[in-house]
């Protein structure tokens, strides 16, 4: 090889060395202008995880690893807040209180036992035993599909209400309830069905059974609906509980509680219209509820929805979650109220 070729050679690798040598050094300057902290985030669940950031405020440390608050949530500090080196983020139910220690001033003056036994706050438990209804169920027999004209509902059995005896743990702080579990419950006394004997049939002008556009009232005449609305809150209450009559007559009853709330009266002013409000219940969630139309659901459902319409309540709560949610409140038919 020739002396001019080997100098070209040499030339090519220590300008190549020099590129390298540049490149680490960038990256190692990048590296140091970009400050990781290590941010410990312990879930509601008491699930610990471990995330490398260089944000500082809370709310941006949970959109970037992807971790929603729920309604009912808040963090430790305030979510809007910013962490220092060393802090942790907790995430808790919002009725949860934290024990505030008395703070040792600037001037180097200790707290005493008085004052961390005055910031202390005490949780107490109680064992409550209550007794509830259980909501009888309406049993419809139908014998209009070979009746003509005008006729009446005939009540062949009177419903009663059963009895159910439920024992629950309750937590206590500062005498506000801030945890309420069931521990057991049984039944006191079965409840009695109500049985209803139905011959009523509309008839279109041309003697044909047409429920298109029937106009339904319910309520003594509160709400109006067509059939096709009715068919729609049963399928909207059949997605979110269909285990028993009192579970769907629950979940219409809070729709209907909210209707007659003057706190979710921006969602409408009867039940219909809260079940569609944005991000309330099934119906704007998801679609799984669009297989239920048509009565593809349970005639207790049905039953339940025209029991609510009419004016049975078999609660008083405005809100709720699925039971797996382990959220504290009452549970019906599989959904937990509050």
């Amino acid at each position: 090889m020739k002396r001019e070729e080997k100098a070209s050679i040499s030339i090519m690798r220590i300008i190549c060395i020099s590129i390298i040598l540049i490149l680490i050094s960038g990256i190692g300057v990048l590296a140091v202008n970009t400050k990781l902290n290590d941010v410990k985030i312990t879930l509601q669940n008491g699930y610990e995880m471990t995330v490398l950031t260089s944000k500082t405020k809370i709310s941006e440390i949970l959109e970037e690893n992807n971790i929603i608050l729920e309604e009912n949530q808040k963090t430790i500090p305030d979510v809007q807040s910013e962490i220092t080196a060393g802090q942790q983020i907790k995430i808790t139910d919002k009725t949860y209180n934290e024990v505030q220690i008395a703070k040792v001033s600037e001037e180097g003056a200790k707290a005493t036992i008085d004052q961390l036994l005055e910031n202390y706050a005490p949780i107490t438990e109680k064992i409550v035993t209550i007794q509830v209804p259980i909501p009888y169920e309406t049993i419809t027999k139908n014998v209009s599909e070979n009746t003509t004209g005008d006729t009446t509902n005939k009540v062949l059995q009177e419903g009663k209400d059963g009895i159910k005896e439920e024992t629950y743990k309750i937590k206590y702080q500062n005498e506000v309830e801030i945890e309420k579990t069931l521990i057991s419950e049984k039944i006191i006394q079965q409840p009695v069905n109500k049985i209803v004997q139905v011959s009523k049939k509309t008839v279109s002008s041309r003697g044909a059974t047409d429920t298109r556009t029937s106009a339904i009232s319910y309520g003594g005449g509160k709400w109006t609906y067509s059939a096709s609305d009715i068919d729609l809150l049963c399928a909207i209450t059949a997605q979110e509980s269909n285990s028993s009559y009192a579970g769907a007559l629950a979940v219409i009853t809070c729709a209907c509680n909210r209707a007659e709330s003057t706190k979710w009266s921006k969602n409408g002013s009867d039940p219909l219209s809260q079940y569609k409000a944005r991000g309330q219940f099934c119906y704007s969630i998801d679609s799984h509820w669009k297989k239920r139309l048509n009565g593809r659901y349970p005639s207790y459902v049905k039953q339940a929805v025209e029991d609510a319409l009419n004016g049975k309540r078999n609660h008083s709560y405005l809100s709720f979650r699925s039971a797996g949610t382990k959220h504290a409140g009452v549970n019906i038919g599989g959904n937990v109220y509050f």
